[in-house]
């Protein structure tokens, strides 16, 4: 497979191209438009004991129970207090539906198939797990999440069952 034929399949991954994207401190991240449900204002969350640290609890979003992450503590970036542009990005994993805790949102965009790459590798002992492209944009690049590899198998069954 050549690098063209690559970029397309990365690209049709990407439904149409388009992409929610947010930030976490000053890097840009993307969702798939086909995995977004909802964008909820940060509201209360209620801690659930023994659960890995990166999930802070669980929302009652309209009768429905929605497991949260925080995804700065899932990619090993530093806590920082929430305020009033912080969001519940709710996406759904397998059936699952999951609140990601996002620093804010910042707008719908299409990435054109030629401006998606692959990931480069991450050298000796590192791992890009959480990233399955870059999308490249006029003002930079939005780093393309894979939704299904937030969780290990185990986790998202869990959560399920929550």
């Amino acid at each position: 497979m050549d690098i063209t034929e690559n970029q397309s399949e990365m690209a049709e991954e990407v439904q149409g191209g388009r992409l929610l994207t947010f930030f976490i401190g000053d890097v840009t991240y993307g969702i798939d438009m086909h995995h977004i449900t909802e964008i909820v204002g940060l509201q209360a969350v209620t801690e659930v004991p023994d659960m890995p640290v990166f999930m802070k609890g669980i929302i009652n979003l309209r009768g429905k129970i929605i497991p949260v992450m925080d995804i700065r503590l899932r990619f090993g970036i530093e806590e920082r207090a929430y305020n009033d542009r912080t969001c519940f990005i709710v996406i759904d994993i397998s059936g699952t539906p999951v609140g990601l805790i996002v620093d804010s949102v910042s707008e719908v965009m299409a990435v054109p198939p030629g401006e998606i790459a692959a990931v480069p590798p991450a050298g000796a002992g590192k791992s890009n797990r959480y990233v399955k492209s870059i999308g490249k944009t006029g003002s930079g690049v939005v780093l393309i999440l894979d939704c299904e590899r937030l969780f290990a198998e185990d986790e998202l069954l869990r959560l399920a069952n929550l």
